[in-house]
Formats: structure tokens, C-alpha cells, sequence
């Protein structure tokens, strides 16, 4: 350590009370953080790129301070996804000020990670009031059954009014209409239900079958459009 000769002159004034950081909520308890290894928890965060055409959100579970699970999702850019894949492969295994000084490739994904850092780090992790912390895996309760990603796509003209492209429940096959060409409900498919039974031997028609369904008052429809094509 080096100091300027002004420094070396000086008298040593005593600092008085030292009581280190405060204490920050982790996995049910209040820890004071002073090495990268005291971080704990899972959180969520959002992203997005400079341009603003695309979004990430991005789900971490940090165990003493090592990102043991990350999980992904990515909205806009068709090129998100190759930068998402890539970020899956770096992010486990890596400290988060690692993490957070590694060039995730995507700018939306990094500003995610900026996001998450200062959550963490701040004692604002989802699981801070969880005893013990959520196990490796937990990340993956988002997406629910057929590992999906819960994504809604709207579309709406003035002339032509709106069309729900993707909703919560998945695919959307059909607009139910009344009378007055409101919509009063929709027939969607559940593309991660349809691909698992696939997967598991089922004929294909049957599978499209058994994960259609419907929402609202769809069987009072007057008529039904396809929103992609009517």
C-alpha cells in the first residue's frame, strides 16, 4: 500500500464505533454481508437492450454467493435466444460478481443481471422471509406444467380492432364473438400439455384433443374467428 507524504504526516485520529453493514433479510434470517459467499436467495429481475426492441427476464438461486440456477425467458428479439442459451451455459457455477462483470452477450440480458445484482444484494431477494431458502429447481415453478414460458401476445388495429394472439393458457386457436363482435371468450391450445403427450406416444390429433380448451363464454359465441387470419 502506498501513500502520499501528506497522508504520512498526518495524526492517527481513531475511527470510533465500527459496526459493519447493516443486517439485510436472507432465506428467513438477517445476515451482515461482507464476503460475496454471504449472499443467499432467489429473485427475479427484468432487462432490456438499449434499442429497447427486446426484454429478459432472468431468474437466479444463489447458494453462498455461486449462481446454482438460472433460468432465462426472453421477449422481442429473435436473437435473444442464442444470447439466452449461451448466458444458461455461463451463469451456473459463477459468483454474482462474476456474473455481473461477464459479458452475457445480449444487453438485456446484462441489464437483467445489473437488476438482480442490486436486488441481492440489497436484501430484496423473493425468498428473503423463506426459511432456509427455496431449493435448486424452484426456478422452474414459473414456467408450470410443459415448461413453458407464460407469454401474451396481443395485436390491435383501429379499423380492425384487437386479436389475442397468446394468452396464459396458450395458443389461441379461435375468438368467440357476440352479437355485437365483442369478445366474450376464446379456444386455446396448451402447446406444453400437447408436446408432452406427444413425447409420451400419443397419437398427435388426440394430443391437440386432450390440450384444447376454452375460456370465458366461448359456447355462446354468435361466431368464431382465427385471430391470425379472419
Amino acid at each position: 500500500m502506498n501513500y502520499s507524504n501528506e497522508v504520512e504526516q498526518m495524526h492517527c485520529v481513531a475511527q470510533g464505533p465500527n459496526h459493519g453493514p447493516a443486517p439485510i433479510p436472507q432465506e428467513g434470517g438477517w445476515n451482515q454481508v461482507r464476503e460475496v459467499t454471504d449472499i443467499n436467495g432467489l429473485t427475479h429481475g427484468v432487462g432490456w437492450c438499449a434499442p429497447q426492441q427486446g426484454a429478459c427476464k432472468l431468474t437466479l438461486n444463489i447458494k453462498q454467493g455461486i449462481i446454482e440456477e438460472a433460468l432465462i425467458e426472453t421477449v422481442g428479439c429473435t436473437g435473444m435466444t442464442h444470447s439466452a442459451a449461451m448466458a444458461s451455459e455461463i451463469l451456473p457455477g459463477k459468483t454474482i460478481l462474476e456474473a455481473l462483470n461477464t459479458d452475457l452477450v445480449c444487453d438485456a440480458i446484462n441489464v437483467a443481471m445489473r437488476e438482480l445484482f442490486l436486488q441481492i444484494v440489497y436484501g430484496r431477494s423473493q425468498s428473503a422471509f423463506s426459511e432456509g431458502g427455496l431449493l435448486i429447481g424452484a426456478g422452474l415453478e414459473d414456467l408450470g406444467k410443459g415448461l413453458r414460458s407464460v407469454t401474451g401476445s396481443m395485436y390491435g388495429t383501429n379499423i380492425k380492432g384487437p386479436r389475442y394472439l397468446e394468452m396464459a393458457e396458450g395458443y389461441v386457436l379461435e375468438q368467440a364473438l357476440d352479437r355485437n363482435d365483442e369478445i366474450i371468450g376464446y379456444k386455446f391450445v396448451n402447446l406444453g400439455r400437447m408436446m408432452d403427450a406427444i413425447k409420451d406416444g400419443t397419437d398427435p390429433a388426440e394430443a391437440l384433443a386432450r390440450a384444447t380448451g376454452t375460456y370465458g363464454r366461448f359456447d355462446e359465441a354468435v361466431r368464431t374467428i382465427d385471430p391470425r387470419k379472419e
